[in-house]
């Protein structure tokens, strides 16, 4: 088969692994304390600085990387300053896959009020409001990561959005990017993103496939780029928030009633074995997301959902990381964009 990596395509509905989810190893018992009362951007006389302090930005330190303090251990990505790197290199690799496009949706350039779901560094709700001035954009991630100075119609709020959401006024655009593995109940999800949409309004969700596979057979249950993708997938099951989900978003979106829905597939290469100058670009960009940053990946769900020590991680990443880099190995993985319109 050639070694080109084929660019998007309307991708049809395609099966998860079907594994049960299993209860997850013993992880340490963690304090929320009143975590649930302390969301940037909500009012309330009786918060004081001390206790926002004490409960949103006393961070969690685990196997020396930095973790969100609202409802601690449940995000299994660190947010410390080399995953806030990683997470802007990985904000240009997507742009560099969707050739400069932030989205998809057909309502989004028009929308006047627009919400980013699990928004991390704040990256892709600056540059969206900075592109678009009539709308206001609101971006909620766990942590308050995100940069102090930024344009007028942009804020940020730290909130659980497994929580109930409590914004009354509805949105035109409600938008989420690389959230597999993160919610217990895409349901919800959906349900809630649905009842905050305005009629006519849109949502959309990219994600990935944490599964990594090949087209021609060079990736083999030998590799250990093709172990950890499925060791990976195992934990997330482990601790109920599989990271497959994405494998199912089309059938949600249609189930929740929404028209119009369309799903679109990427690929991104390990590494720059394709032929062609683009997907060679993206694979050198994979290598700098997703290799450079396997520790901070992989720590938190294989050490909480499968029981591993960080003794015993790191020397398995090393193996990983050389198959990543393996031009003959020619894998990728998969980013499907799906999005719909409510009636």
């Amino acid at each position: 088969m050639s070694d080109s990596v084929p660019g998007a395509t309307d991708q049809s509905l395609t099966n998860g692994s079907g594994e049960n989810v299993t209860d997850p190893p013993h992880v340490e018992e963690l304090d929320n304390g009143n975590d649930h009362d302390s969301a940037l951007g909500i009012v309330d006389d009786a918060l004081t600085s001390e206790s926002l302090h004490s409960s949103v930005y006393h961070y969690h330190m685990e196997n020396g990387r930095r973790y969100h303090a609202l409802s601690k251990g449940k995000y299994v990505l660190p947010n410390d300053e080399e995953e806030k790197q990683r997470l802007d290199i990985q904000n240009h690799q997507f742009l560099i896959t969707f050739d400069g496009r932030s989205c998809f949706s057909p309502g989004a350039d028009s929308a006047r009020r627009v919400l980013d779901v699990g928004t991390g560094t704040g990256v892709w709700a600056i540059d969206f409001a900075d592109e678009h001035p009539h709308a206001t954009v609101i971006g909620v991630d766990l942590s308050p990561i995100q940069p102090e100075f930024v344009p007028v119609n942009c804020r940020f709020e730290v909130d659980d959005i497994e929580n109930d959401w409590t914004w009354t006024d509805p949105f035109d655009f409600i938008f989420s990017r690389m959230m597999a593995g993160s919610f217990a109940n895409w349901d919800n999800f959906m349900n809630q993103s649905l009842s905050h949409l305005k009629p006519g309004g849109w949502l959309e969700v990219i994600d990935n496939s944490v599964t990594c596979k090949s087209d021609d057979g060079s990736l083999t249950e030998h590799h250990a780029l093709y172990q950890w993708s499925s060791l990976m997938l195992k934990a997330s099951e482990n601790l109920g928030r599989s990271s497959a989900a994405s494998n199912y978003h089309r059938q949600r979106f249609i189930n929740a009633g929404l028209r119009k829905v369309t799903q679109k597939a990427f690929k991104w290469p390990t590494n720059p074995w394709p032929k062609d100058a683009k997907n060679k670009e993206l694979g050198l960009w994979t290598l700098a997301n997703i290799e450079h940053g396997l520790e901070g990946i992989s720590m938190a769900l294989l050490t909480r959902g499968l029981g591993w020590t960080k003794e015993e991680l790191l020397p398995f990443l090393a193996v990983v990381r050389k198959d990543m880099r393996d031009p003959h190995i020619h894998a990728y993985w998969t980013i499907l964009v799906t999005y719909g319109q409510k009636p």
